[in-house]
């Protein structure tokens, strides 16, 4: 699914823990946290960035520690961990619009639910197996 919507590489979790294959990335994004904290900061490149879309408590907590320390020598040096909250400007808006209208961007909607059935589309969620957005659809009544 990845590959069809423009990745050039994909590791699937399930069969490969990328953090001991040895190389290190300029950026990971983490959206589902199954991968460890300690093995994704090992696998960034010095100035490497760690983009944590959920972060849990401990990781928020290690988080800020391995930004605060970054300046300091040592295997931390660079490294940066930021957390999922975005603050998008009007003009990365249109970017994003001009990306979807032209076709360089593709949305991915795995499963629809009903507004009534938002309790069932949240326990799907919560299993962690999703493959892209999972909608949650509104009808609303004209009379």
């Amino acid at each position: 699914m990845l590959r069809s919507i423009g990745a050039d590489h994909v590791i699937d979790y399930t069969q490969e823990d990328f953090t001991k294959s040895g190389e290190t990335y300029d950026l990971i994004l983490d959206v589902v946290s199954k991968s460890s904290y300690s093995g994704c900061i090992r696998s960034l490149n010095q100035n490497g960035r760690y983009l944590i879309a959920i972060p849990g408590l401990s990781q928020m907590a290690r988080g800020r520690w391995t930004s605060m320390t970054r300046g300091l020598p040592g295997r931390l040096a660079g490294k940066k961990v930021i957390f999922g909250a975005a603050h998008p400007k009007s003009e990365d808006l249109i970017f994003l619009k001009e990306l979807i209208e032209t076709g360089k961007m593709k949305s991915v909607i795995d499963r629809r639910y009903p507004l009534e059935q938002t309790s069932k589309a949240h326990s799907y969620v919560e299993k962690g197996h999703k493959k892209g957005n999972v909608v949650i659809t509104v009808i609303q009544n004209s009379s």
